[in-house]
């Protein structure tokens, strides 16, 4: 992380007698980066900050040269690495934070590389941990991916944090920083089953854990509507209940179709539509995510949001807004386009027209 000192840069503030920075100076290299900091005799010594040319810095205490103890790293785009430092590299407990100050990283470096029993943090709740290999990478046939509630896991073969076959076990307690397990004799396997835009899932039929002990199908309490996902269990704000996963298609394939063949269709990012179609829409053939099952309201109890699954890959999920009560169903604003084609007259399905007519009526 730090400059080159044989590198050539242009000196700002007081010499000694031999023209060595000394005391406060800024150092501006033609790299582009840049310290600034306190300096004994040319060398490094108190605190100081390195400025690279890339947006990023590394402030710390230095001594000798070389950032000794406690040092911070802020990326350029905002995320920060908090570590110990000996000699310049990271030897210690180290945590990190993306930009938004959620932690995303906990666990050791050894000569700037991961080591040990690590810990890796998603935005959506889960995390994975175990010990990292000598690459400092999450792979190893040990590694466990543990869902948001925190009380179930998938624990197996993982290759760079990614799952590629993991047993179901119950997280029974943390000590020393490790999660302890219990396995579930009967809890199946589950292996990375990212759908594609014509295979869904090489095994439909298998329920996610999870989202089994959270919800369920039931008859919908909507006018209208046929099924809906109704909480097992009450639920706090904010929680992860259920997951959307499906085919993958483009937004061109989609928006060149009629409406009445979308009616299982989600945006996950510019590029990406998740599509669940006949006969998937039916947990006859399909069950192992109910996502799509949950029905519109213009006074939501939950919202879709952004979900890094061990088995899907990245998928959308039903997150809670408000308190749900068991047996209560859960529903999202479809969020259908009121741009487009004007405020009054949104780019949606009929059903979705009358019902803003019928709520506009009432106000």
């Amino acid at each position: 992380m730090e400059s080159d000192e044989e590198e050539e840069y242009t000196l700002q503030g007081p010499v000694d007698n031999e023209g060595f920075p000394h005391g406060h100076c800024t150092l501006a290299y033609t790299s582009g980066d840049k310290f600034q900091g306190h300096f004994d005799h040319g060398a490094k010594s108190g605190k100081g900050c390195f400025h690279f040319y890339d947006g990023s810095k590394l402030e710390g205490v230095f001594d000798g040269g070389l950032l000794q103890g406690k040092g911070l790293y802020t990326y350029e785009d905002g995320s920060v690495l908090k570590g110990v430092y000996i000699d310049g590299e990271l030897n210690g407990p180290a945590e990190e934070f993306n930009s938004e100050g959620l932690l995303t990283f906990r666990g050791q470096y050894s000569n700037g590389v991961r080591c040990g029993f690590c810990w890796i943090y998603s935005a959506d709740g889960g995390c994975i941990c175990g010990e990292v290999n000598e690459e400092g990478e999450m792979s190893g046939s040990n590694i466990a991916y543990i869902y948001p509630d925190m009380k179930l896991a998938l624990i197996g073969s993982f290759v760079d944090g990614e799952m590629v076959k993991g047993q179901l076990a119950e997280v029974m307690g943390i000590s020393e920083d490790r999660p302890q397990f219990k396995m579930v004799s009967d809890g199946g396997i589950y292996k990375c089953d990212v759908s594609t835009s014509s295979s869904i899932s090489s095994d439909p039929q298998l329920p996610d854990p999870y989202e089994q002990q959270m919800v369920y199908v039931g008859a919908s309490t909507i006018q209208g509507a046929s099924e809906g996902l109704f909480m097992k269990v009450p639920v706090k704000e904010d929680k992860v209940v259920a997951f959307y996963n499906g085919l993958r298609l483009t937004h061109t394939e989609v928006d060149a179709r009629d409406w009445s063949k979308n009616s299982n269709t989600i945006s996950l990012d510019e590029e990406i539509v998740i599509d669940v179609p006949p006969p998937f829409h039916d947990t006859k053939h399909y069950c192992s995510s109910l996502g799509h099952k949950v029905n519109h309201s213009f006074s939501p109890n939950s919202k879709y949001d952004l979900f890094q699954h061990p088995r899907f890959g990245f998928i959308k999920c039903i997150r809670t807004i408000k308190p749900v009560s068991a047996d209560q169903e859960l529903t999202v604003e479809y969020g259908y386009d009121h741009h487009g084609c004007g405020a009054d007259n949104p780019d949606a399905p009929d059903w979705y027209k009358e019902q803003m007519k019928s709520l506009k009526g009432q106000n």
